[in-house]
């Protein structure tokens, strides 16, 4: 957001940069019961063995669930015991059941067009194999922090203005998550099959994303960045 404000002829000196964050007590596998895990999956049909896709936002152009959808059936070719589970309300909620029946995956996919609290939401994280947040424009984006403080890979859209890039480490030996163009099916696409490729790799990305919530996304760390800002003002 810096980097567009700057394009936009503000300053770049006079915007201070401060992360989001999430507060990792309350957003922790460890605090989820298998039992409920289990519950949630046999209510959306996904059986054990299968793989449960997550997406969680505002259902509108901007965040991609449309071209994730279209991304569905070269996924479902190669791995066709998955099910995507759609958790959110918006504009574009026609058209992702018309896609959906068109591309004929009805059956592969969950919606729930609404508003969860918060406990439901955690639940839905803590139920799924992989989070997918392909937005083409997203200021920051809590849902991936949630996500990674759950201990969930992540695959993001980080194609122009999309601040997941910078929550997402997309290689190194800190990797959390894959970075796609969230406007292209196709490589959203891509992203998906590569975490489905080792269940054990992504068990490792999903712990490096809660690590790095816990060095770089508290909200202890928000205020400390918020405050000296303060002080260099005084």
């Amino acid at each position: 957001m810096q980097n567009d404000l700057a394009r936009h002829g503000w300053p770049q000196s006079k915007v201070s940069v401060v992360w989001n964050g999430v507060d990792p007590e309350r957003y922790n596998m460890c605090k989820c019961k298998p039992e409920d895990i289990a519950a949630l999956r046999e209510k959306y049909g996904v059986p054990k063995d299968w793989n449960m896709l997550l997406f969680v936002g505002r259902l509108s152009w901007v965040k991609g669930a449309s071209n994730l959808l279209l991304a569905m059936p070269s996924v479902l070719k190669e791995y066709p015991n998955t099910k995507l589970v759609i958790l959110g309300k918006g504009e574009k909620q026609r058209d992702i059941m018309e896609t959906a029946e068109r591309l004929n995956i009805r059956n592969n996919i969950v919606y729930r067009f609404d508003f969860v609290n918060e406990d439901e939401r955690i639940m839905h994280y803590a139920a799924s194999d992989i989070c997918i947040f392909p937005s083409s424009y997203e200021p920051f984006g809590i849902v991936c922090l949630e996500a990674m403080a759950m201990e969930k890979l992540v695959v993001v859209g980080a194609h122009g203005v999309v601040g997941f890039r910078e929550q997402v480490l997309s290689s190194g030996p800190d990797q959390n998550g894959i970075h796609v163009n969230g406007e292209d099916p196709i490589d959203i696409a891509w992203g998906i099959k590569e975490t489905l490729k080792s269940p054990e790799k992504a068990r490792n990305w999903g712990e490096n994303g809660r690590k790095r919530v816990l060095d770089y996304f508290t909200w202890n760390t928000v205020a400390n960045e918020t405050l000296k800002i303060y002080e260099s003002l005084l």
